[in-house]
C-alpha cells in the first residue's frame, strides 16, 4: 500500500508482549503416558496402535453386547471383538519386540551413565 504510512503508525511493544513462539503438537497437549506407568516405551507403542479411548470403546461395546445377550447384534459384536483381538495381538507383538535383548541394551547403557550406583547394584544381582 503506502509504505510511508509507518511513520504515523509506530509499533510499540511493552515488556512480555510481542511475537509468541508456541509449540503445538499432539504430544504437547496430551502427555497422558507417565514415565512411571510400566514401561513407557511399550505404553507409547500401545497408544500408537490404538488410543485409550479406542481400546475402552471396544471393551465397552463387547461388554454391553454380552450384558444384553438376548438382544445381541451378532455382526456388530463379532466386529468389535475382532477389532479388540487385533489390537491385543499388535500390542503383544510390540511388547515382545520391546523385551528383546537388543532393546534392553540402550536402556542399560542409559542407566550406566545416569545412575551408576543402581547399575552396579543390578550387575551384582545378576553376577551370582
Amino acid at each position: 500500500m503506502f509504505p510511508w504510512l509507518w511513520i504515523w503508525m509506530p509499533r510499540f511493544e511493552l515488556p512480555l508482549s510481542g511475537d509468541v513462539a508456541q509449540k503445538i503438537s499432539p504430544d504437547w497437549f496430551f502427555n497422558g503416558i507417565q514415565p512411571v506407568a510400566g514401561d513407557g516405551e511399550i505404553e507409547q507403542k500401545a497408544f500408537n496402535i490404538a488410543s485409550y479411548g479406542r481400546q475402552l470403546g471396544l471393551l465397552t461395546e463387547v461388554l454391553l453386547h454380552l450384558a444384553k445377550s438376548d438382544k445381541v447384534d451378532e455382526k456388530q459384536f463379532k466386529s468389535a471383538l475382532e477389532q479388540l483381538n487385533h489390537i491385543y495381538e499388535q500390542i503383544e507383538e510390540a511388547k515382545q519386540s520391546s523385551n528383546s535383548a537388543e532393546s534392553l541394551l540402550p536402556k542399560l547403557e542409559r542407566m550406566r551413565q545416569q545412575e551408576p550406583e543402581e547399575f552396579k547394584r543390578l550387575l551384582a544381582h545378576f553376577a551370582h
